[in-house]
Order: structure tokens, then sequence, then C-alpha cells
């Protein structure tokens, strides 16, 4: 069985020797053959392995979105007291930078497989979050941000593609919404973080310095683990690597303790075609074109609710008159929901329909952010806060599951990462519209904007297809 501590080059020598004669390569590395047998297999110590390296990478990457929160109650304060403008500008230059990012290294995850993206986005961001800790004035942290959004942009969607194409059918809503779960604890651990540390300044750093640098450590870490993996069997098939793809599929597999009996050598079978893949695949044909223009529409609209509430409910706290301390606490104690709510619905997502559930949890939102406005009590805040947070995480895990079902193989990671884009890019513009209407007309203004934006959403969800659950993936 394959051990996660293990390097690629070891990896590499266990697919060589898996490899069976040509005839059985091509049979069993085919795109249907690679489905079959991984649908059959039961969860392995390797499919835990690739959601524990995917679950840390994912717990980095939204804390890091997550410190955004932390650093509007931070420098809107004294004794920054930082401009609305300027505030608006450093938390959109997250967005603004996986905007970018989220297709580039969607045509990495296309082009060079699963792997060697997730990899280079947890290196950049990596990267990114280092230089934010050591940056000094706000425009070298809003560089420095842009570089960490451009890594964060891309990973949650690769990481989605990637588990969605190794994980059984059966098991495949229920591992990607326990990878979102944990990961969502890293909004929470940020910042507890950022508040554990803020009586002080440890070692002479700043608090949300501190979190930066721990960020880039994890960030480095899950970069290197994921070189211990093996890329997707069914990625691999899509293209024609019928032979690797035969192979990674056998490491499965062994760690099941099952191997397929190798098939006899005899003429050597053409292999497939590869399909179209990558960005000009979107446009080849209607139904392509149909299914992209569906996720782009949901994931476009979806940051005005799902990201505009967390980033900017800290916003809206100080503007009813509570203390920096009092909206940092909200802050942490809003985000205890998500994790929680997100697992809890792991337990059961592989027997509901994905679109019903995403239709519910936007018409609850819809009713929560506006009572959320009407509130005025710390209590009623909090609670209101932590069940909207709770639909809007939930809401963000299922669209992933419904969209990694519905897009096939070969485009799956380009256009899940332009949908995501098209996220970023209005998640960048969120806090730009909806500040000054907060500023301008109050809280009831502003999630008016937000329950119109959910009602679209549910229009586009009523229109589309239904999900696969526990159905193979194309």
């Amino acid at each position: 069985m394959l051990r996660i501590g293990e390097d690629t080059r070891v990896i590499d020598a266990r697919i060589q020797a898996a490899r069976p004669p040509d005839a059985a390569a091509h049979t069993g590395g085919s795109v249907a053959a690679v489905t079959q047998r991984l649908d059959a297999l039961p969860i392995t110590r390797l499919h835990a392995a690739a959601l524990a390296v995917c679950t840390l990478g994912l717990f980095t990457d939204i804390a890091e979105v997550a410190l955004s929160n932390a650093l509007a109650a931070i420098f809107l304060a004294p004794p920054h007291n930082m401009a609305r403008g300027s505030l608006s500008l450093l938390l959109a230059s997250v967005f603004a930078g996986g905007a970018v990012g989220a297709p580039f290294f969607g045509m990495l995850g296309d082009r060079l497989g699963r792997r060697r993206a997730l990899q280079a986005s947890l290196a950049l961001m990596a990267a990114g979050s280092l230089a934010a800790a050591a940056s000094q004035g706000l425009t070298a942290l809003t560089v420095a941000r842009t570089i960490s959004g451009f890594a964060i942009g891309g990973f949650p969607p690769l990481v989605a593609t990637y588990l969605a194409e190794v994980m059984p059918a059966r098991h495949r809503g229920a591992t990607l919404l326990i990878c979102a779960g944990i990961g969502l604890l890293g909004g929470l651990a940020v910042i507890l973080l950022v508040q554990a540390l803020s009586p002080g300044v440890p070692l002479g750093i700043e608090p949300w310095r501190w979190a930066l640098i721990l960020g880039g450590a994890l960030a480095a870490l899950g970069g290197f683990l994921f070189a211990r993996l093996p890329d997707s069997p069914r990625w691999l098939a899509s293209i024609g690597r019928s032979i690797e793809a035969d192979s990674a599929c056998r490491l499965f597999e062994r760690a099941a303790g099952r191997l397929p009996v190798s098939t006899p050598a005899g003429p050597a079978a053409t292999p497939a075609a590869p399909g179209a893949a990558g960005f000009r695949a979107l446009f080849t044909g209607t139904h392509e074109l149909r299914r992209t223009g569906l996720f782009v529409g949901l994931y476009t609209l979806a940051p005005l609710a799902t990201i505009a509430f967390p980033l900017l409910s800290a916003v809206v706290m100080v503007e009813k008159g509570f203390k920096v301390e009092q909206s940092l606490a909200f802050a942490a104690l809003s985000m205890l929901g998500p994790p929680l709510g997100t697992l809890l619905t792991a337990l059961v997502i592989d027997r509901l329909e994905r679109r019903a559930c995403l239709t519910g949890l936007a018409a609850a939102m819809a009713a929560l952010g506006t009572g959320f406005a009407a509130s005025g009590t710390f209590l009623t805040l909090v609670l209101v806060g932590i069940a909207f947070n709770t639909a809007a995480a939930t809401y963000g895990s299922i669209l992933a599951v419904y969209a990694t079902e519905l897009l096939p193989t070969p485009l799956r990671a380009s256009a899940m990462t332009c949908a995501w884009a098209g996220g970023r890019i209005v998640a960048a513009l969120a806090p730009i519209i909806l500040l000054p209407i907060l500023t301008a007309y109050g809280p009831h203004a502003m999630f008016a904007v937000i329950t119109v934006v959910l009602g679209a959403s549910a229009t586009l969800l009523v229109a589309g297809p239904r999900g696969l659950s526990g159905q193979a993936v194309a």
C-alpha cells in the first residue's frame, strides 16, 4: 500500500512495477474501465490520505480568506483608522487575484494534471502569505494579498475536481463535504489566533502577521504532501494516457487489498483518442457551453451572499454600535456553525438531490439575512449569524459537488475554475458595492440586494439539471 511519506520517485517506481502488458493496460485504463474500477472500491487508506492532504490545503485557503474579516475590523479602528476606500481595495485584492488565478490553475489542471496544479497553487499561496507578513505599508500588503488571491482562487475548485475523480461515487458527496467542513475550521482558527495574540505583540510581530506566517507554513507543507499522492486516474484516462491511468488505479486497488486479474497478453489494442480538454473544449458544443454557463452564473451570484456576509458582518456590527472586540468575538462565534453543519450534512448528502438542497438553502439565507438586518442584541445577532454562515457554507459545498458531477472529466478543472473566477470577480466587487450601500442606507438595504441575488440563484437552479447523487461521473 502507498504511504503518505513516500516521495514522487517512489510513486513513479511503484507505478512502473504495477504496469501490466500493453493490451491489458489499454483495456483497464480506458475511461469506462477506470470509472468502474474506482467506483467499485471502498474508502481506503490512500483515499483517506488524499482527503487529509486536500483538507489541509483547503483549511489554509479558507483561513487566508477569513483573515480579511479580521483585517477589516483591525484596520477600520484606531490606531489605523484606514479610509473606507483603501479598506475596500485591500479586501478586494484577494478576490481580484483569484479571478485571474482560477482559470490559470484550471488550465494547469487539465493540461499537466490535478496534482501538479494543486502543488503550484499551494506554493504560490505560501509565497504570498509570507510576503504579506513581511510587508511594510498598505501598497505592499495589497500587492501581496493579490498574489495570495491568485493561488487561493484556483485551489478550492481543483480540490473538488481531484476528490470527485478519485473517490467512489457512493461516497463522493460525503468526502467533499467532510473536506469542506474541516477546511472551514481554518476561518475560525485564524480569527481565534488573532484574538489570542491581540493583547500583546509577540516578538514584536503583530498578531495578523503571525497568522500569515503560519498560513504560509501550512501551505508549503500541503504542497510537499501532494507530491506523495497519485494523480487522478480518471483524468489520465480521459486524455488518452491509459497505461498510467491503469497503474494509478491499481494503487487505489492495492490499498483496498484487491487487484484485478491481468488480461492475458494479446494483440495490442489501439488506445482511444483523448477527448478535447481545456478552455477550447468549453466552446466545442452546445451541451458543454450550456453546462459551463449554468455554473458560471451560479458561482458569479453566490459571493454576494456567501462571501459578503462573513466578510462584512464585522463591519455591520461596528455600524450597529458594537466595539471592535465585540465584532471580532461575533466573527469568531458565527463561524462555529459552518463546520458542524457541513459535517452533519455529509452524513446524508449522498441520499439527497443536490438541486433541491441548493434551492432550499438559498431561501433560508434570504430569510436569515433579513432577520440579521433587523436584529439589535448581541445574542440574537450571534445566533442568526451562525445560522446564516452555516447555510452559506453548506450551499457552497453542495454547489461544488453539484458542479463536479455534471461537468465531464476532460474539461472539469477548466470549467470549474472559470465558474470560480466569475465568483472571485464578484467577491472582489462585493465590498466595493455593498460597503457604500451599508454606509449610506444601512443593513436593510444591503441585505435587500443579497435577497435579490439569492432569488436569481434559485431561478437558475430550478431551470438546471438534477445532480448525480451516487452515480458515476462522465
